[in-house]
């Protein structure tokens, strides 16, 4: 139920939630540029460890070169085979290149450097010296290379590189160990920050669903809270339209009765005395005629307006409550009504009347009767005053179950949104009528969707002999004012409710 079409007013997000959300993205956003630092740092870190660890291969490398081209050298010193001088002759590029790439490792350690320029010496000295021994070897043999040994320092030499050499691995591990531990203390700062940042990220977010669930609950309780109401109110609502549904009834009911209690009235009492007036001054009148005849004129005009008062006594009567409806039943008094009508508004009223009809509302009480009278009354004054018609037809036919009353007519057609006007007396009175009788009224487009169709349904529920009442229905009234209908609107059978698509 839909209590208004105003938009719903925008509510703003409470400034604490609004305060928790920016801190947790905020946090979030922190965390992610602490981890992409970390991650840096631990990459720097990770790459002065394996450089260290790079310097040290390459200084043991370095060894093994020096060491291998004097195994080779003192190969060849024994055989005298040249193919032993391969190692040799390729060294002192190996050599180079392997200073170059400590220079480039060791760019960041100047005591390193140094160390590395006095290797780089040694190696130089031992080199050239291995080259001198080779070329005195080939030009004097080896008792020429066992003089030179006995007095040069080969040993020394080769101390003093393989100590170097240890000097320079021993800094590197030391340093390598040191980049080790700061690594370790980068990665745990790393960790323990991150942990950090991630538990007061989650306990900012636990906050947050507490929150949410919170909220959620409370909605949801106001959701309830408003169904509830909702539901009460509609059942109210119901109730209410119920009570004035029933009430509209009862007035229906009571109008009526007032009205015949009032016509009986006005039939018996008042038109006794009217009778009598108009006797006597008619007498008067016949006595006077002789002795004062301008007195009998007199009276005469008297007599007149009474008969006029008669006139106007019998149209309030019919008016209140049709004589010919009681008299001669529901059938008779429909087609004087539209005969009526026709004479009065020069529109042809065209009627087709199951004959059986009388019967059968003379087994109901006289509400249905009354009631469809009503109905048809009702429909042929709107159509005199809005309609703008040609031509109308009013049929009644009836099967074993449902009696159906159609008032249809060719003109302008009514406005769906003049069947919801609360100001629409008229044609809520039909259709309390049509539900006191336990039926429903249906108001749509007439034929060929032109003009408007008034249509009631009547269920029957007091069981009629319909095979000693029911007779082929009344051949179709001509319309008053000498006016004939091309054809009836409907051809009814016995014992069959005209079909809706009839029409």
């Amino acid at each position: 139920m839909y209590f208004t079409v105003d938009a719903a007013p925008h509510h703003k997000l409470p400034l604490y939630k609004t305060v928790l959300c920016v801190t947790c993205a905020l946090i979030l956003i922190v965390n992610g540029f602490s981890l992409f630092h970390n991650l840096q740092s631990l990459k720097g870190a990770n790459f002065l460890l394996s450089q260290s660890s790079r310097v040290a291969e390459r200084l043991q490398y370095l060894n093994v070169l020096v060491l291998d081209a004097e195994s080779s050298m003192r190969g060849y010193f024994v055989s005298g085979k040249e193919s032993y001088l391969g190692p040799t002759r390729t060294v002192t590029l190996e050599t180079e290149t392997e200073f170059k790439e400590l220079e480039n490792l060791l760019a960041d350690s100047p005591s390193q450097l140094k160390n590395l320029a006095q290797l780089h010496s040694v190696v130089r000295r031992k080199l050239a010296l291995m080259s001198e021994s080779i070329e005195v070897y080939r030009h004097g043999g080896l008792d020429e290379i066992v003089n030179i040994a006995k007095v040069s320092d080969d040993r020394a030499s080769m101390d003093e590189l393989r100590l170097l050499v240890v000097i320079m691995v021993q800094e590197q591990n030391e340093t390598l160990a040191a980049r080790s531990a700061s690594f370790y203390q980068q990665y745990q700062k790393a960790v323990l920050l991150g942990m950090g940042i991630n538990a007061v990220a989650i306990v900012v977010l636990i906050m947050f669903y507490q929150l949410v669930r919170r909220s959620f609950r409370n909605q949801a309780a106001v959701e309830h809270a408003l169904q509830m109401s909702n539901d009460t109110l509609e059942s109210m609502v119901a109730q209410r339209t119920e009570q004035l549904s029933v009430l509209s009834r009862h007035l229906i009911s009571i109008s009526e009765e007032e009205k015949v209690r009032l016509s009986r009235e006005l039939h018996d009492e008042m038109g006794a005395h009217l009778t009598s007036i108009s006797m006597d001054l008619g007498a008067v009148m016949h006595q006077l005629q002789k002795t004062d005849p301008e007195l009998a004129s007199q009276l005469k005009r008297a007599r007149a307006t009474l008969l006029e008062a008669v006139e106007m006594k019998r149209r309030i009567i019919e008016n209140l409550r049709p004589s010919l409806l009681d008299n001669l039943g529901l059938c008779a008094a429909i087609e004087s009504y539209c005969e009526e009508f026709s004479r009065m508004s020069a529109l042809p009223c065209q009627t087709d009347i199951a004959s059986h009809i009388d019967g059968i509302a003379k087994a109901r009480d006289s509400s249905l009767a009354i009631a469809l009278f009503r109905i048809v009354q009702e429909s042929l004054t709107n159509i005199r005053k809005y309609a703008r018609a040609t031509k109308v037809t009013v049929t009644l036919q009836c099967s074993e179950e449902l009696l159906v009353l159609r008032v249809i007519d060719d003109g302008v057609g009514i406005e769906s949104n003049t069947l919801v006007k609360p100001m629409s007396h008229g044609l809520l009175g039909m259709r309390e009528r049509a539900l006191l009788l336990g039926g429903t009224l249906t108001i749509r487009r007439g034929r060929n969707d032109k003009g408007t169709c008034v249509e009631v349904h009547i269920p029957l529920r007091a069981k009629v002999d319909l095979s000693e009442q029911c007779e082929p229905s009344s051949p179709p009234r001509p319309p008053a004012g000498d006016r004939i209908p091309s054809s009836p609107p409907y051809s009814t059978r016995p014992r069959s409710v005209p079909s809706l698509n009839d029409q």
